[in-house]
């Protein structure tokens, strides 16, 4: 494998200008404080509470999402490119959603095949013809991006459906700001502690139209037993907005209405945490007790408005991943500002013959696969483990993509004996509504494993604060 770029030194030169102020501070600081504030930050989380459920019979209940101390940096004129890559993607993503579920032109154009589509579970053909408010489908969008070299980012994958993280990356923020005052004053960071504000703007922004008063918004969470069950407390509470499971929730006479001390109240926007197929039993799974009957009857109706929406999930799909490209020249006549990477359908039969043959050098990843799970890293699996997925891939090609193992740019890090360099990536949170708002920076997750290119944290990564510099 190609050796991976260092964001603090380059490949081996010497230390990048946005790295410098943290390189001259880690010059003069010991392993033991750095270590004891390591500590301390652990102590702050689990004060906070801020914790993710595991599920598994050997390692099932709730855990801290170990957080390294040193922060990835990004200069301004970096993230300059990439607000304006990710902008175009997102934008297109949205036109996307909208012309799939109306006239369909680009599989009338053959940019895309058209069974990918209308044969894909994440495709709800429940929402054909629904036009949501500004036309916007995907709300919040985080997009993950790899870096490989100096100038050098990609997109790993976008997530229109749930995205989540973001809670991780507001108390990062304030964690390192109590811990390293001394090293924020060395450097200027760009605040991102007005997400919930900008959240809350963005759903007021996209509730139904006609409102005689300010629009009343919920977070809909599947409870306390779901993973991300701190994140829907975190936020509904940052946004002054009430969090609802199904058992508070009801529809009466065409609205979705909340329960509360004063009686039953209307709710404009649903910003729901809750799958698509448990949305509502009466359309989706029958069997769901974590959606609300009758609640996309109102949502067709236009008098609710849901966060994501639903079907959302089919631009996210990582057998349309390969078609961003065309769908952004499609949708905005441009070339696209970040690249994806490489990518090979499996279900394509030269595509498939390859990946059989190159099993050893390439990552293979479930097509709806989240969290690292069902995926093969081919140069860290033996032969058994390499043998016992290329049956898989013969047995349903399509349920398959496989992408090059890239070279993950790496970030100085703590590690058990010393300051030591390890891969991560970048999850960049982007809000849809009036206008599009993208915080500076994101989720930072990294490999705490020395040399293991896996950051999801389910999978043993953590995080890191991510600093975007002012100019």
């Amino acid at each position: 494998m190609v050796a991976a770029f260092d964001e603090m030194n380059g490949f081996g030169g010497e230390v990048r200008a946005p790295y410098r102020a943290l390189a001259e501070w880690l010059g003069v600081q010991h392993l033991d404080t750095l270590r004891q504030k390591s500590a301390e930050a652990e102590v702050l989380f689990r004060r906070s509470g801020i914790t993710f459920a595991v599920y598994g019979a050997e390692e099932a209940g709730e855990r801290l999402i170990p957080f390294d101390i040193l922060p990835r940096i990004i200069a301004a004129e970096e993230w300059r490119r990439l607000e304006l890559g990710i902008e175009q993607r997102v934008r297109a993503l949205n036109a996307f959603l909208y012309d799939i579920y109306h006239r369909q032109e680009i599989l009338k154009a053959g940019k895309i095949p058209e069974e990918l589509i209308t044969q894909n579970s994440a495709f709800l053909p429940e929402m054909i013809g629904v036009d949501p408010p500004r036309g916007v489908y995907s709300h919040i969008i985080g997009v993950d991006l790899v870096r490989t070299g100096e100038n050098e980012f990609m997109v790993l994958e976008d997530n229109t459906r749930t995205p989540s993280g973001v809670s991780y990356m507001l108390e990062n923020r304030e964690t390192m700001m109590h811990l390293f005052p001394d090293l924020f004053s060395r450097n200027r960071v760009r605040p991102v502690e007005n997400y919930p504000d900008a959240l809350l703007k963005t759903l007021e922004s996209v509730a139904p139209g006609n409102l005689d008063a300010e629009p009343t918004i919920a977070l809909l969470t599947p409870g306390v037993y779901n993973s991300a069950y701190f994140e829907h407390s975190f936020l509904a509470d940052q946004m002054g907005v009430e969090l609802v499971e199904s058992s508070d929730l009801v529809v009466i006479d065409g609205l979705l209405r909340m329960k509360t001390t004063e009686g039953l109240k209307r709710v404009d926007v649903l910003y729901r945490r809750v799958d698509d197929d448990f949305l509502d039993p009466l359309v989706f799974d029958p069997t769901s007790l974590l959606g609300v009957p009758g609640i996309f009857d109102v949502y067709r109706s236009g008098r609710v408005t849901i966060v994501n929406a639903p079907g959302a999930g089919i631009a996210d799909d990582k057998a349309i991943y390969s078609y961003i490209p065309a769908i952004i020249e499609f949708y905005t006549g441009k070339q696209p500002i970040l690249a994806n990477v490489e990518t090979y359908n499996c279900r394509e039969p030269a595509s498939l013959k390859y990946v059989l043959e190159h099993l050893a050098e390439l990552v293979v990843k479930e097509v709806h696969g989240s969290g690292g799970y069902g995926m093969l890293v081919g140069p860290k699996s033996t032969k058994d483990q390499i043998e016992t997925f290329r049956a898989k891939l013969v047995a349903n090609p399509s349920n398959y993509i496989a992408q090059p193992t890239l070279s993950l740019s790496t970030c100085p890090t703590l590690a058990d004996s010393s300051v030591a360099p390890r891969h991560l990536d970048l999850r960049p949170f982007v809000l849809i509504g009036d206008q599009v708002r993208l915080m500076p920076g994101g989720l930072t997750r990294v490999a705490l494993k020395k040399g293991s290119l896996v950051v999801n944290s389910s999978q043993g990564g953590g995080t890191k604060d991510t600093w975007v510099l002012q100019e």
